[in-house]
């Protein structure tokens, strides 16, 4: 977790909204990583804390499909059903956890996430 001293309110907007394009994902297929990605491509060279913050959103997002996708396998198993409970249920807690902390001016980088953008 990292505080950036100068975020201005409208990052701070940006970097909430961010968070919450996540959601998208439940409507629309790959929507969770789409809709972060476009904010995260528009600002990433004109704020360090949109920078931050959309690559930590975009790397939980991607972890997330992975995470899904081998608990689907892992149905075949037996294994996986308890992962596809869980899975949805972390996703939206952290999503909105990052949210809030967002809001505030913080970078908050989500647990159990592969760092795929640094």
């Amino acid at each position: 977790m990292e505080i950036i001293q100068t975020t201005s309110a409208s990052d701070r907007e940006l970097g909430t909204l961010t968070h919450l394009l996540s959601f998208a994902g439940f409507a629309i297929p790959f929507g969770s990583i789409v809709g972060p990605l476009v904010i995260w491509l528009m600002k990433k060279d004109e704020s360090d804390f949109l920078d931050q913050t959309g690559r930590a959103v975009l790397n939980f997002q991607i972890s997330y499909v992975i995470w899904s996708f081998a608990a689907f396998l892992l149905c075949f198993f037996l294994i996986g059903f308890p992962m596809l409970f869980v899975l949805p249920i972390l996703n939206v807690i952290f999503t909105i956890i990052g949210a809030v902390k967002a809001r505030d001016g913080i970078v908050w980088k989500y647990p159990m996430t592969i760092r795929f953008l640094g």
